[in-house]
């Protein structure tokens, strides 16, 4: 049998939808017994929502005045101090889940393996390479625990019908001190997240300024849907770095994708290759976004996107 503890990410308050995605991933893993671990402050809430998850078989709560912050200098020593007897240590491969699990990987002294897409057995699984042109087939040793991220585009969330068992754990772990949090700079929406979102528009260079990216938020909000963008929109200023897309940003897999004013370089196609439908308005008709487009607009954004928004409200 093998043995799954999936680190869950919070924000001490509700579980990250990647979470369940995880389990769905550890769920093709043969004969696999599934934990959640929720690392907090005061972590029932979080622990009775992971407990709801389809599949997971026992809920981990550790409380630490130092999981606070959830700094992976902090998390990591406690993650290694749970791991004798689990065979599978798997993280969303979110910001939280990149920083967290090569740490892990790290005091393991095995290998990391990134961006699961696909299991194929107890040790072997399919990661994209090269910006997503290409599938590789990798197998872990299978004398040592295998420390992985999962590509959470690439999977559905399990469902929420099953009432797991939660267990309080206590660890004796010295916890580093070199490390420590010092403050939290983030913006606030109403808006959906980016990385969950059924429906996601994103803006390209093309916008021209920042003051022009509000069409994209007019529209976004007009059909409830997250907000994106290009790498070049973010290199330029018109957006923060929290909002890319792509290969070095954030890798989503909406139901709808609308890209507005994006060329289509193939770091950000990597990001919405999973995406359901892809619509695409951009002017000039060779842009590389219209080859992936399911529907295609070809003119100029700053007229189409205000009648598609009139229409919408209409």
């Amino acid at each position: 049998m093998s043995k799954v503890l999936v680190i869950a990410e919070h924000d001490g308050a509700t579980l990250n939808p990647g979470v369940a995605k995880c389990v769905h991933c550890a769920s093709g893993i043969p004969d696999a017994e599934i934990d959640v671990v929720v690392f907090a402050v005061d972590g029932g809430r979080v622990a009775a929502e992971a407990a709801r998850i389809d599949g997971v078989a026992r809920v981990l709560q550790v409380d630490h005045a130092a999981n606070d912050a959830s700094l992976a200098a902090v998390l990591a020593p406690q993650i290694r101090a749970l791991a004798d007897g689990y065979s599978h240590l798997l993280g969303p491969s979110t910001t939280f889940g990149k920083d967290v699990m090569p740490h892990v990987a790290a005091l393991l002294g095995v290998n990391q393996i990134s961006d699961v897409m696909e299991v194929l057995g107890s040790h072997r699984f399919k990661r994209p390479i090269y910006a997503g042109n290409a599938i590789v087939t990798v197998e872990a040793d299978a004398a040592k625990p295998v420390v992985a991220t999962v590509r959470i585009a690439s999977y559905r969330a399990a469902g929420l019908d099953n009432s797991a068992s939660i267990e309080s754990r206590s660890l004796d772990v010295e916890l580093p001190t070199h490390s420590r949090f010092v403050e939290l700079e983030a913006g606030s929406s109403d808006r959906p997240d980016l990385q969950t979102a059924p429906r996601v528009v994103s803006g390209g260079r093309a916008l021209g300024s920042a003051e022009n990216f509000d069409i994209i938020y007019k529209l976004a909000d007009a059909i409830g849907a997250g907000v994106g963008a290009s790498r070049a929109a973010v290199d330029a200023g018109y957006v923060p770095n929290e909002m890319q897309v792509g290969q070095t940003g954030k890798i989503i897999a909406p139901e709808l994708y609308i890209a507005i004013g994006i060329s289509g370089a193939i770091q950000h196609l990597t990001g919405i290759k999973d995406a359901g439908t892809i619509v695409a308005i951009n002017k000039d008709e060779e842009a590389p976004i219209f080859e992936i487009a399911d529907i295609g607009l070809v003119g100029d954004l700053f007229k189409i996107v205000p009648e598609l928004q009139q229409a919408l409200e209409s």
